[in-house]
């Protein structure tokens, strides 16, 4: 299989490359960090979950900045992650294969998110994730219909706890 690096590894982490979107924009605690370091080849995800606020709803997750990436994966099979350690919680690696809408006044909207499901083994992981593992879903929703996840233009990646 043919591997094209996006993040870590011999690619230099950015924090600039990443942003939080946690429940607090719904009123929860949640909250979530990414620590990285260019000279690091490893990067840090880690946070707190709260549940009970929002009624077993809340979120705590990291995204890549701006609205478009501008990846094309077609030629590619999956998504290989490269985890060092783990708390063995279930944790939800996401694709976006579309643009955010805007609300009325410029605020960003919910869209179609694919998402994969996983629990990492504590002591190290690689997750294999082939391109129909993805599921869609909107707002935390299985979706089934929707359009085939689009390759050609991922416009955002993002990593995510929600359980």
């Amino acid at each position: 299989m043919e591997i094209l690096p996006l993040y870590g590894g011999e690619l230099s982490w950015s924090p600039l490359d990443w942003t939080s979107l946690d429940d607090t924009v719904r009123g929860g605690n949640s909250f979530s960090n990414f620590i990285c370091d260019p000279s690091n080849p490893i990067a840090t995800f880690s946070g707190n979950l709260d549940i009970k606020t929002l009624g077993n709803a809340g979120f705590a997750s990291q995204h890549t900045t701006g609205d478009d990436l501008g990846l094309n994966l077609s030629n590619y099979e999956g998504i290989l992650l490269d985890i060092k350690l783990s708390d063995g919680k279930i944790y939800t690696f996401s694709l976006m294969d579309q643009p955010s809408p805007s609300g009325p006044n410029g605020e960003v909207q919910s869209r179609i998110s694919w998402d994969y499901d996983f629990i990492a083994n504590k002591f190290g992981d690689q997750q294999n994730i082939y391109w129909s593992d993805f599921k869609p879903y909107y707002r935390g929703r299985e979706v089934s219909d929707t359009e085939p996840l689009n390759l050609k233009r991922i416009f955002r990646l993002s990593i995510m706890i929600r359980r």
